[in-house]
């Protein structure tokens, strides 16, 4: 299919293994919409108006990441009435949310959406897991459903077919994003910090492909998943006089690493950063907070409060829910599927690719493109410093970075 090029590649070379940062979490959404069989305007080779657009939402609203399905399913349904306006419908179409819990299992969600593909559907969203978002994608392509992924941070995602997009950011955003805080990468030392896990090993392997082929030089300390007392490795940490600590960590030890990092000085030697996660994450990092620079995706308030953030803000608490890290990528997705149904009708799934490819807008985090060539989602990304500490800790907005500055590789589609 015709692919154009959008967005700034210079600088950016191929990341060579899937990342997902541990404070920023996963989560996928895809949406499936189909209408009845219907009328075509003869003039315009739109449907003709008038039809439902079933749209199914499949994410976790139990499991281990029902928070964040939560948080998912609140945005889609703020940015589908902001898309709207309210109504419900666009271009005449009806827009109608089947919801299914896929309980973060790839076999559930895969299950729900085969009988929904089964039962006409043309457009599937939801999800909150890069694996179950690797096991979505085929299934879009062999049926040709337009299937719209959400916080899956996995790069494999993007280009992966033609009938996939996301409205998520992807890893290799969030390590553009880190290596901006370190400014010029050539000859500069940079220190992952992680545990010695695939985990961990992943965000090695991703600093060096992106950071290291821009000439920083990219080593490790690697920590034991087991082990409780971090001093030593603090230690190490400041031993080696990084330019930059890059921290990846997961897990129950997280406040005794950020102590550690802390009594041994590496927060002052060095500029440590690491990723922004949700709200209930703000109190781990204790009185370190403050001293650490965050690359984040998303905080309430990171948009500069632009309409459309303010339209996602209010429209959530109104409804009871709380914004946070992922609200927007299911805000992102409505605005998606109603740009789909707008522009592409609401039973053609090809015209529906064809009207997402190479869409620029405005969205909650500012303005955003969906590149034609490999569907990834070019957004702008924030850094970001915690205030206050404990429950009472926010994060504030040092800066933001550009979309063409932390846009990740072309990765054409693969079919």
């Amino acid at each position: 299919m015709r692919r154009r090029a959008t967005g700034s590649v210079r600088r950016h070379r191929s990341l060579s293994a899937a990342v997902a940062l541990a404070s920023a979490g996963l989560l996928l959404a895809g949406c499936t919409a189909a209408g009845k069989a219907g009328e075509t305007d003869s003039a315009s080779g739109k449907d003709a108006g008038n039809q439902t657009v079933k749209v199914g939402l499949v994410y976790s609203r139990t499991g281990l990441l029902a928070d964040y399905g939560k948080q998912y399913r609140d945005g889609f349904m703020a940015g589908l009435a902001h898309a709207t306006k309210g109504t419900g419908k666009v271009a005449g179409h009806r827009i109608e949310v089947t919801e299914q819990d896929d309980a973060g299992d790839p076999g559930k969600a895969v299950a729900a959406a085969k009988n929904l593909i089964g039962k006409g559907y043309k457009v599937l969203a939801g999800t909150t897991d890069s694996g179950v978002a690797l096991q979505m994608a085929p299934l879009a392509a062999q049926n040709k459903v337009l299937y719209i992924s959400g916080p899956a941070a996995t790069d494999a995602v993007t280009g992966i077919n033609e009938y996939t997009f996301r409205s998520g950011r992807q890893s290799y955003q969030d390590i553009l994003t880190a290596g901006a805080m370190l400014g010029e990468a050539e000859g500069r030392k940079v220190t992952v910090l992680a545990q010695d896990s695939t985990f961990g090993q992943a965000n090695v392997a991703a600093v060096k492909a992106v950071l290291g082929a821009e000439g920083a030089k990219v080593g490790s300390v690697l920590a034991p998943p087991s082990a409780t007392d971090l001093t030593p490795f603090a230690r190490q940490v400041k031993a080696g006089r990084p330019d930059l600590v890059f921290v990846a960590w997961a897990g129950s030890t997280a406040p005794a690493l950020w102590t550690a990092l802390d009594q041994q000085g590496v927060l002052s030697a060095s500029k440590v950063v690491t990723g922004l996660a949700g709200t209930a994450s703000y109190p781990v990092f204790g009185n370190a907070g403050s001293k650490v620079s965050f690359l984040a995706h998303y905080f309430p308030g990171a948009g500069g409060g632009n309409a459309v953030e303010k339209s996602m803000l209010d429209a959530v608490t109104e409804a009871g829910g709380t914004p946070d890290l992922f609200t927007p990528d299911g805000f992102t997705a409505a605005q998606m599927v109603v740009r789909a149904v707008e522009e592409g009708g609401a039973t053609d799934s090809a015209a529906m690719v064809k009207a997402l490819e190479g869409w620029s807008f405005d969205g909650v985090k500012g303005k955003e493109e969906i590149r034609a060539e490999d569907h990834a989602l070019v957004q702008p990304m924030f850094v970001a410093k915690l205030r206050g500490k404990g429950s009472g800790a926010r994060p504030e907005l040092v800066g933001t970075e550009p979309m063409d500055k932390v846009a990740p590789p072309v990765k054409p589609s693969a079919g």
